[in-house]
């Protein structure tokens, strides 16, 4: 089967369908009969080589868990797995936080290329990527420098779907879906159709067609009734976060060769996104992404390589952000390339074992442009190149090393004040950047002391990270955070030190995993208030000034999650599975002393599911404990409880397989904001309150 780390699995045709899947390690899927095509239960991202269960913690979203978790955003859907948080800067930009780190240290991929966007560079901006045509999202929670770059060192998530076919396919398959009401009387829908012609020749080779389209619409999400802070001081009573509305739109066409040892594909799509800035009340962003993708992969190669693989794409990233008046206000530009190849060495042996590894390039090529009244980043450019290997050395039972090296040499340049309009940004000028990362990993099958189902991991790397753009070059007012950035142009690589471990066992349905992870940072670039005078702008408004400074840094953490099959009482029976999780961390900017900030607090979550006949019903409590752990320029967050409901019913009629699905979030309306959420934002835009959504999704 297909073992890239940057291509979606193998389409398993016909047989089976995903079931929720919020583990982690060698993240498990439990498998349902269905007459759908689906993807395989293999860990794509982060392994490249397809072994069964990775040393990196891991969840994966898919199948009717993935229907069911779908929110408007990533961040949204991901929210609340383990070690998982988002920026929550209103329902519309949200991006996925892990373990205490977003923006340019979490790298959100797609099918493992890159999404050139303008989400790390500001909060009000989102990912322009939506759930309702991703099939499968999988999240690597800790460093994953080595295969991804520097942009990886606090995690990935990769959100895969099929838009280039990998697997042939004789006949016609799709899906549609419908979803509707929620906090923001969401009224969504998406379908995707792919058709293929048995294959007439020796090869088993035939074309595979893909096409998928969407269409969200969102009113300003409801909440439970707060006091909205507005500007000159005092407050006003509101009970839903002005400006959320939204309208997003999108599809896509593709189509593959496809023979017995590999495929080769194409694939257009593009996105459309209109919505609110919650910060801003007359301010909207208009935002547009066009994108081409070529992949390919060829198997059971004769000589010392097994396999290539590859991936080459082209983006067009551009948003417009829309005065009250009507007028554009500041234009964003991300226009660029990406690539990534791979060769899959003949096992070598190695001490007598099996020594199995890939060798790698990834490059990168963009050019960014913030044009407008709120600009506060020049135009830069730039330019990434890495060569990496990983392999891995067999032994006894399911335990197993990994290791490898990556190098990157990264420049980014900046044009300055070239047209001498913006004496800001000051002369052109560029840096140049080599960073190294190196990483050791481990599996110790533990079934022959602990008993069956035991194991330990553990993972070691050193990582170095580019400044990017906007921390070298800022240099003017930033609304989103309210206040003036600065950046600095003579910053080094970031550098850090990770190390985890962790204890899992598996049996059956039943599982559990106790983990622990450390990082220490030489040389972690923050957004620190200075404390100089405030900055003036030309309305006389007055803003704080930030700069992009290079601090030590500590982020320690630990992570529990497990499930119990309770009842199992067979066919016809029903079953009842408990499930937990629980996560904290504790981040210090040891230059200072005083924590790192926008980090979630202690959460807590159970759950109970019970199935039967196709039924599921669930119910889950989620607590998160008051953040009273901040920097001196943030204010502490109260804790809350959500108490949140679901059943879905699967049904199969005529050949044709339905998931029917009903959920009350927030049963008990609980005023709750996000301690991961900027501060500027959070006390603008609370939780959603009490909601009750349904859809439906038919696969044929």
């Amino acid at each position: 089967m297909p073992s890239a780390s940057f291509l979606a699995p193998r389409a398993a045709r016909r047989g089976f369908r995903f079931a929720l899947l919020p583990l982690a390690g060698a993240a498990s899927i439990a498998l349902a009969q269905s007459p759908s095509p689906t993807l395989p239960p293999v860990i794509v991202t982060g392994n490249p080589l397809a072994s069964d269960g990775l040393a990196t913690p891991s969840s994966v979203l898919a199948g009717d868990g993935l229907v069911l978790r779908r929110g408007s955003s990533l961040g949204d859907s991901l929210n609340g797995l383990p070690g998982m948080s988002s920026s929550w800067f209103g329902p519309n930009a949200n991006r996925p936080v892990i373990r205490g780190q977003d923006g340019d240290r979490i790298r959100v991929l797609n099918n493992a290329g890159a999404t050139l966007d303008a989400s790390a560079l500001s909060f009000d901006h989102a990912v322009p990527l939506d759930p309702l045509v991703v099939q499968r999202i999988e999240v690597l929670r800790g460093p994953a420098a080595l295969l991804y770059g520097g942009s990886a060192i606090g995690g990935v998530v990769n959100a895969i779907d099929n838009r280039i076919p990998i697997a042939p396919l004789d006949g016609v398959d799709g899906a549609v879906e419908w979803r509707g009401g929620g906090a923001a009387r969401e009224r969504a829908a998406s379908g995707l159709v792919e058709a293929g012609a048995k294959p007439t020749n020796a090869s088993g080779g035939g074309f595979v067609l893909h096409a998928d389209a969407f269409r969200r619409k969102t009113d300003d999400l409801r909440v439970p009734g707060f006091d909205r802070p507005v500007e000159g001081g005092g407050s006003e009573r509101r009970d839903r976060i002005v400006n959320s509305a939204s309208e997003a739109k999108g599809g896509a066409l593709g189509g593959s060769l496809v023979w017995d040892h590999g495929y080769l594909g194409l694939a257009a799509d593009t996105y459309r996104n209109d919505y609110g800035i919650v910060a801003e009340e007359d301010v909207q962003i208009r935002m547009k992404r066009d994108k081409l993708a070529l992949a390919g992969e060829v198997r059971d190669l004769a000589g010392p390589f097994v396999a290539v693989r590859g991936r080459l794409q082209s983006t067009d990233y551009r948003h417009e952000e829309i005065e009250g008046s009507g007028d554009v206000g500041t234009t964003f530009k991300n226009k660029g390339a990406d690539g990534r190849f791979e060769l899959e060495h003949r096992p070598i042996a190695f001490g007598g074992r099996p020594l199995k590894g890939v060798l790698g390039l990834q490059g990168e090529n963009a050019r960014f442009e913030a044009l407008g009244e709120e600009a506060f980043v020049p135009t830069t450019r730039t330019r990434q190149l890495a060569a990496f290997v990983h392999e891995e050395l067999a032994f006894e039972g399911a335990s197993r090393l990994s290791f490898g090296g990556r190098v990157e040499r990264t420049r980014v340049a900046s044009d300055g004040d070239a047209d001498g309009a913006d004496p800001r940004f000051g002369a052109p000028r560029q840096r140049r950047f080599t960073g190294a990362s190196v990483a050791l990993g481990g599996v110790l099958d533990l079934a022959g002391s602990l008993g069956s189902g035991w194991r330990a991991t553990g993972n070691l790397a050193r990582t170095e990270r580019a400044p990017t753009n906007y921390e070298l070059f800022a240099n003017g007012v930033h609304v989103a955070t309210a206040a003036f950035e600065r950046g600095d142009a003579n910053l080094g690589e970031e550098r850090g030190d990770h190390a985890e471990a962790a204890l899992e066992w598996r049996a059956g349905p039943s599982h559990l995993r106790v983990g622990g992870f450390a990082s220490r940072y030489s040389n972690y670039i923050a957004l620190l208030r200075t404390g100089e005078p405030e900055f003036v702008g030309d309305e006389g408004e007055a803003f704080p000034i930030h700069a992009f400074q290079a601090v030590k840094a500590r982020l320690v953490g630990a992570e529990i999650e497990g499930g119990w099959r309770a009842i199992d009482g067979g066919e016809g029976q029903g079953a009842l599975d408990l499930d937990g999780t629980l996560d904290l961390l504790r981040a210090t900017n040891r230059s200072t002393g005083e924590p790192l900030p926008r980090i979630a607090p202690l959460r807590l979550k159970a759950g109970a599911t019970y199935s039967l006949d196709g039924w599921m019903l669930r119910a889950e409590v989620v607590r998160a404990e008051r953040q009273k752990r901040v920097p001196s320029d943030d204010v502490p967050t109260d804790g809350y409880t959500l108490l949140n409901f679901a059943a879905s019913k699967r049904l199969v009629v005529a050949g044709t397989d339905a998931l029917v699905y009903l959920k009350l979030d927030n049963a008990t309306d609980e005023l709750a904001f996000n301690a991961a959420s900027i501060s500027t934002v959070r006390g603008l835009a609370p939780l959603p309150g009490r909601s009750l959504s349904a859809g439906l999704r038919v696969s044929f």
